[in-house]
């Protein structure tokens, strides 16, 4: 592959690794942190959250698709040999990377299966009561801060990689 294809591949992973990560460290450490100053009721601060965070999906996930897409593929160029995965300390790196890739695909799949629609309808609607939308913040939160944390660790598996290690 030329030079300028696989700077361009990097170059679409970057952003996409930015826009995934960066949005939701910032809706975790800046969003969620001013909007519980904004609002005392956690119904209505869940609603905004549900509401920013079904808009932020929209960029996120395709990006998440595409951060997935060139990753594979450029594992792909630097594993010539499927034997390279175990054998050498880049593939297995690459592995404990992938593990965290998987794992953070599920504590997504959970966040998003916690704050489906019928769940928005029914804070919307006030049919929940306080405990069941404490419960609720609760699962969002702890899910929330998993996905943060594997994205962050899935960024320095990135930068480990790079370096050669």
């Amino acid at each position: 592959m030329m030079a300028i294809e696989q700077a361009v591949i990097t170059w679409i992973h970057l952003v996409a690794s930015a826009i995934w990560v960066g949005g939701s460290l910032f809706i975790a450490m800046v969003f969620a942190p001013v909007l519980k100053t904004m609002s005392s009721s956690v119904e209505d601060r869940l609603q905004i959250m549900i509401k920013v965070g079904r808009r932020f999906n929209k960029i996120a996930v395709p990006s998440l698709v595409i951060l997935i897409a060139t990753g594979i593929f450029n594992a792909h160029q630097m594993l010539i040999r499927p034997d390279f995965l175990f054998s050498t300390s880049y593939g297995m790196l690459l592995v404990i990377k992938i593990i965290l890739v998987v794992g953070l695909l599920v504590a997504f799949g959970v966040h998003v299966r916690i704050i489906r629609k019928e769940v928005e309808q029914k804070i919307t609607a006030k049919q929940l009561s306080d405990s069941q939308i404490a419960r609720l913040r609760t699962k969002i939160i702890i899910v929330g801060e998993v996905t943060v944390v594997l994205s962050v660790a899935i960024l320095f598996m990135a930068a480990l990689l790079d370096a050669g290690l």
